[in-house]
């Protein structure tokens, strides 16, 4: 099975794909309903969060992202 592959979208949402649980802060799974590819909201105006609804497009979201390497973590 591949990994689960998460892509930044230019003025939008995280795309996940693959298999993937995600969690809410008391650790309770959202129900997927048997989706492999999910979009994530990263501009706060969705009215689904976490995930997206497309409110990116009128609230005029702006990121512009290009992969880069992090520095190693602190110890």
């Amino acid at each position: 099975m591949p990994p689960t592959k998460i892509t930044v979208r230019n003025d939008g949402p995280l795309r996940v794909e693959g298999e993937v649980e995600l969690v809410d802060m008391e650790g309770r799974p959202y129900g997927l309903g048997g989706r492999t590819a999910i979009s994530l909201c990263r501009c706060g105006h969705s009215a689904n969060k976490p995930f997206c609804d497309g409110a990116h497009r009128t609230a005029g979201f702006q990121d512009q992202q290009q992969a880069r390497e992090l520095p190693p973590p602190k110890v």
